[in-house]
């Protein structure tokens, strides 16, 4: 894996742990904007394979849909197809999120997938999830980030793990 998706990586990583507790301390100071009713401007995917900004944009929807996530949310998200090593990107975060499944995730838990392949990242979720026991992960929150035609295939595979799912389109 080139440094520079090292550097991706652990950015992304360090945003996701460091996620709760931003929204822990800032709980008590939203609480009078709340009743303003804030809208925040709509998010746009980023157009082209630059992981830097994908980073942002996944980060970003995962913030926005934490509601409900009592846990530091688990990414899974992969650099473009043109990458170099992008398989073995792919088998590392594939071993990863199978590991992660099979060993349990407990109910408040957010699991997010997004990149700039969507039909990549729904491989991923699909083989992922292939040995998760049915009904385990009640309770647990997956998102999944890319466009409308991976949608149905990658509801129809984590459904049986009774997760709540929740897909956002990639525009």
């Amino acid at each position: 894996m080139g440094n520079r998706m090292k550097q991706t990586t652990r950015a992304l990583l360090i945003a996701c742990l460091a996620l709760p507790f931003v929204v822990a301390c800032q709980k008590d100071e939203a609480a009078p904007q709340e009743e303003a009713a804030v809208v925040q401007a709509p998010l746009t995917a980023p157009t082209t394979d630059d992981e830097a900004a994908w980073g942002e944009y996944l980060v970003e929807v995962v913030k926005r849909n934490m509601e409900g996530v009592t846990s530091s949310p688990y990414l899974y998200t992969l650099p473009a197809e043109t990458s170099p090593d992008f398989q073995g990107y792919y088998d590392r975060q594939l071993e990863k999120a199978q590991v992660d499944i099979q060993r349990g995730i407990l109910e408040g838990n957010l699991l997010a997938y997004g990149g700039p392949s969507s039909g990549k990242i729904a491989d991923l979720v699909i083989a992922a999830f292939q040995k998760a026991q049915p009904g385990s992960m009640k309770g647990v929150k997956v998102l999944f980030i890319g466009k409308p035609e991976d949608d149905a295939r990658v509801q129809a595979a984590v459904a049986p793990a009774g997760v709540d799912y929740k897909f956002v389109e990639a525009k």
